[in-house]
């Protein structure tokens, strides 16, 4: 049934029920449309074609059922949002995952059994240290600082998202099932115009909610930030940096620690309160002169967004492959991917977009070209450079 996907890509690409059916030119009502979404009409074929021109995807994909089932795992603040923009947000997340999961398997990456999810049970907020350390050790990741968060996600099979939000929504982490509850895939999810150091922040603090089994008796926020802030400075390298008991800190030295560990300040201080390296009451201190220079919201020297490349990489590679067309390359990036395919997919694609007929004759030339082979090996060689590859 057209329904659940007609309201997924709507939703993905922001478009009220009035904005399609204005982008359809009108051949439809926007009543009509939500009969469709409630699977209680179905679309002539010219209607099909309107709607799948639209919104950027081909008429069977609008008739074919999901390939997955999504559930998310922690949503921070999404409670905050609009109802309209939590559908929104989870349809974006959903199309993305089914995205990645068919990108996965084109390339034979089909096996993400490279996280422990909701797996790493913890009785304390000190416990996250120790899986924090777990999974950097997972990934052989030593204890130095991490030069980029995404590309280490991204290596690791997760699937890594910014997305255009609302500022109540900070990040989500979900994961993609197959029918039978095999996870395919895993993502985490951000807000696009956050600074470099909440970025990377917010992808760990996702990355903690997706493996901390959190008792109830535990605050969840409060252990995918300890865990968060362990993986991205562990305790042993920030006391070594610093020393274990501090009175006093120059701003200019945690300016120096802020870009060695891609962090913000008041997430460096939160952490050297919570490793006792400053007492509570500094603490606040820095607290009160953090919120009134204005940094909560923006962090002084910046760090630049990490880009995903995971995505655009593996497009580019299957475009020029052959393997998945360019038109749907770019409606699951959202760009254009310039990328110049080898002569022979080029050909290849021109050749099955003939009619029947026109197909079978030039096969039947082809096979005239090759019928001496068995008999006059030398004469099938001099054909070389005649023979198309189709």
């Amino acid at each position: 049934m057209i329904g659940e996907r007609l309201i997924q890509l709507r939703l993905a690409q922001n478009l009220t029920l009035d904005a399609l059916a204005e982008k359809i030119g009108g051949i439809v009502t926007k009543q009509a449309l939500s009969k469709y979404e409630l699977n209680q009409a179905q679309p002539s074929p010219i209607v099909l074609a309107k709607l799948s021109a639209a919104l950027g995807v081909k008429a069977n994909y609008l008739l074919s059922p999901s390939s997955i089932s999504v559930e998310f795992i922690a949503y921070r603040k999404l409670t905050a949002l609009s109802e309209r923009e939590k559908a929104r947000v989870k349809s974006v997340v959903a199309q993305s995952l089914e995205d990645r999961v068919k990108v996965q398997t084109l390339i034979g990456q089909n096996k993400p059994d490279f996280l422990p999810w909701n797996k790493l049970d913890i009785s304390s907020l000190d416990d996250t240290e120790n899986r924090a350390g777990e999974i950097r050790a997972l990934w052989e990741l030593g204890a130095s600082p991490i030069s980029n968060v995404v590309g280490t996600l991204e290596e690791h099979q997760l699937c890594v998202l910014s997305i255009k939000a609302d500022e109540k929504f900070d990040g989500l982490s979900a994961l993609g099932r197959d029918t039978s509850g095999n996870i395919l895939a895993g993502a985490l999810v951000t807000r696009q115009g956050v600074s470099g150091e909440r970025q990377r922040l917010n992808l760990t603090h996702e990355l903690g909610h997706s493996v901390l089994k959190i008792p109830s008796h535990i605050n969840e926020e409060d252990a995918a930030f300890r865990f968060a802030s362990a993986f991205l400075i562990p305790a042993d390298r920030l006391i070594n940096a610093v020393g274990a008991r501090r009175s006093y800190i120059y701003l200019s030295e945690l300016l120096i620690l802020k870009k060695q560990f891609g962090i913000s300040l008041q997430a460096l201080i939160r952490r050297m309160r919570d490793l006792g390296i400053i007492n509570d009451t500094y603490y606040r201190r820095w607290s009160i002169y953090i919120s009134k220079k204005g940094w909560k919201k923006r962090e002084p020297d910046e760090l630049e967004n990490e880009i995903p490349q995971w995505l655009e990489r593996n497009l580019s590679r299957l475009v020029g492959e052959g393997a998945i067309s360019q038109e749907e390359a770019q409606r699951m990036l959202g760009a254009t991917i310039d990328v110049q395919q080898p002569r022979n997919v080029i050909r290849r694609r021109a050749f099955l977009e003939l009619p029947v007929e026109q197909r079978r004759k030039i096969l039947a030339e082809q096979a005239k070209l090759l019928s001496n082979y068995y008999e006059n090996e030398a004469e099938f060689l001099a054909t070389e450079g005649e023979i198309n590859d189709y």
